[in-house]
């Protein structure tokens, strides 16, 4: 059995305000304001700029590894903080939450590994992981699912966009057993956080360029609390009148993501829903190790894998495939206002990808981590360590 909490910050029939009102100035940063922010806060460019660092699990600290190696061979002006945070390694606890903390409040920036989320129930339901997200009030999750040019998939030039709600919806950790054998998990939906990430959404289409965005649901089904969110969209895609909104229900996006995935732009969901459509939008294009992905709050971006992974089978056998988070360390090179390097970074990664010599298993190769690296600063500096 499942309960359903929903709130209601004004009654059925509410008439949606103008841009002026003091609702919408209540609603968080936009895409765009967001990262102006962040940017104004952060050293000018001809510093060095702190960036917090978190390897994070699995092949995590061997894809830290690659990005550091590039970014040493491509001078990039940036100085990392490391911090081990991991559940599985006994490296969690409030201490160590408390010094990422501190030094994301100088930072403003991370790069962070996957933080592997242990099955198993030790008395807290709440992982480190999305207690880090919590704190930093990470509300909208972006990823970028775009072909790479000279690997083929079944659908080839994709050019979509996903992004997700990750501070509430069936993530909200509330979860109890209201009698033997009968558990209740809580799915939270509130009006003023639907808001915001249809805000962010719509502000990142006008900002980007794009022309449509599509509200994924299941408001057939859950029709309180998917309901709220729906009308939420609908009530700010009137907002932007040169954008074209649509809808669609959560199962029927799974299978045209699969059919005919171009009809997408700019799709925006709740919590669960952006999980499962970031790994299967992942996979349309060449699985978890090529996609980057970032989350933003009104003060903090984290840079990261778009399909959170920790590829465990893979630790210490030199085969994990560095795309997504070279990719990934480059829109955050660009996020911080390092064009030149940013570009520099990830023009080399799709060189090597295109050209089609160095390849990792998962991309159909035999090539190492490590050869795919050095392939990378190869054509950084064709001389590099020469």
């Amino acid at each position: 059995m499942a309960a359903l909490v929903v709130s209601r910050a004004s009654a059925a029939g509410h008439l949606l305000r103008p841009p002026s009102g003091g609702i919408w100035r209540s609603l968080g940063t936009s895409a765009a304001g967001l990262q102006r922010k962040a940017q104004a806060e952060s050293p000018k460019a001809e510093g060095v700029f702190p960036v917090t660092m978190i390897p994070g699990d699995g092949v995590g600290p061997e894809l830290m590894h690659s990005v550091k190696e590039v970014f040493k061979a491509a001078a990039v002006p940036v100085q990392f903080d490391e911090h081990h945070l991991s559940e599985v390694q006994n490296m969690a606890s409030e201490e160590i939450l408390d010094k990422i903390l501190g030094s994301m409040n100088n930072s403003r920036v991370a790069i962070i590994g996957k933080i592997h989320t242990p099955m198993e129930y030790k008395g807290e339901l709440a992982s480190y992981d999305m207690r880090l997200r919590r704190k930093l009030d990470l509300f909208a999750n972006v990823v970028h699912v775009n072909s790479l040019p000279g690997y083929k998939t079944r659908h080839n030039n994709l050019d979509l966009v996903i992004i997700r709600e990750q501070t509430e919806g069936e993530y909200s950790s509330l979860e109890h057993e209201s009698s033997k054998g009968v558990i209740e998990c809580m799915k939270i939906i509130t009006r003023a956080k639907s808001q915001r990430i249809a805000k962010f959404a719509f502000d990142f289409a006008t900002k980007k360029g794009r022309s449509k965005v599509t509200a994924v649901h299941k408001a057939n089904i859950m029709k309180l609390g998917d309901g709220l969110f729906l009308r939420c969209c609908e009530e700010v895609s009137e907002l932007y009148p040169k954008i074209k909104f649509d809808t669609m229900i959560i199962d029927n996006c799974c299978m045209q993501l699969v059919q005919n995935p171009y009809q997408f732009d700019v799709l925006v969901m709740p919590n669960l829903y952006g999980n499962i459509i970031d790994n299967l939008a992942a996979g349309l294009v060449g699985g978890a190790g090529v996609v980057p992905g970032e989350s933003y709050s009104a003060e903090y971006a984290v840079f990261e894998m778009g399909a959170r992974h920790p590829f465990a089978q893979a630790v210490g056998r030199n085969i994990a495939n560095p795309t997504a988070m070279l990719l990934s360390s480059a829109n955050m090179l660009r996020h911080l206002n390092l064009e030149h390097h940013s570009t520099l970074i990830s023009d080399a990664v799709r060189k090597v990808i295109k050209v089609g010599k160095v390849r990792t298993w998962d991309m159909g190769g035999y090539s190492t981590t490590s050869d795919f690296v050095k392939s990378v600063i190869d054509h950084l500096h064709p001389h590099y360590g020469a």
